[in-house]
């Protein structure tokens, strides 16, 4: 359930894209009416409403999800806080300048920022993240921790660089259908982690 909570503004962001597609008069009639205000340059045009419109719910859903956390007096995690803040940057650079390279830079950057989180807590600030979060599930020693964080690091590297590839290299429509199937790369890569790591999980008493 946590997984598809904190994955949802991208499943809105896909099925939004889609149906201002299909529907392109309307969607560019909603952008007008909701979204023109906070163009430049005026009102956007019809292949411009489709992401417009998918960004703003993005925008909208990543505000719900921190609200609903906060008036649950729930956690928010450090990761869910960085997506909000580079969704709603680079969001609102999209729709102001009516140009979708802002939302496409979205995903690398916040790959970038969870990349160099691991590499600056386990380099400069000598501590796993990892195991600060996981410590009480998992009893390893620090190399096969820091392994494992290096392991991360690298997936989040590899996401990166694909999602601009993707983007700049295949239409909008592409890069929007591999940003939604993109996620099942996480769960996935999580279990070829635990079969790795089913040895070191301790078995309750």
């Amino acid at each position: 359930m946590k997984f598809l909570f904190d994955v949802f503004p991208v499943i809105l962001f896909f099925i939004t894209y889609k149906w201002g597609e299909s529907h392109s008069e309307l969607a560019q009639q909603l952008a007008t009416q909701f979204l023109g205000s906070f163009v430049s340059g005026g009102a956007p045009n019809a292949e411009q409403s489709p992401i417009l419109l998918a960004t703003a719910v993005t925008i909208i859903a990543s505000i719900t999800q921190i609200s609903f956390l906060l008036l649950k007096k729930k956690k928010v995690d450090a990761m869910l806080w960085i997506s909000f803040i580079i969704i709603s940057v680079f969001g609102s650079a999209t729709i102001y300048f009516h140009s979708e390279t802002f939302i496409k830079w979205k995903p690398t950057v916040i790959y970038a920022c969870y990349a160099s989180s691991f590499l600056i807590g386990q380099f400069i600030f000598k501590k796993n993240l990892l195991k600060a979060a996981m410590g009480s599930q998992l009893s390893m020693p620090d190399p096969i921790w820091a392994k494992l964080s290096l392991m991360w690091v690298l997936y989040f590297v590899v996401m990166a660089l694909v999602n601009l590839y993707v983007a700049f290299n295949f239409p909008t429509s592409t890069w929007v259908s591999y940003k939604l199937y993109s996620i099942a790369t996480l769960p996935a890569f999580i279990v070829v982690q635990s079969i790795f790591l089913s040895k070191y999980i301790e078995e309750p008493v």
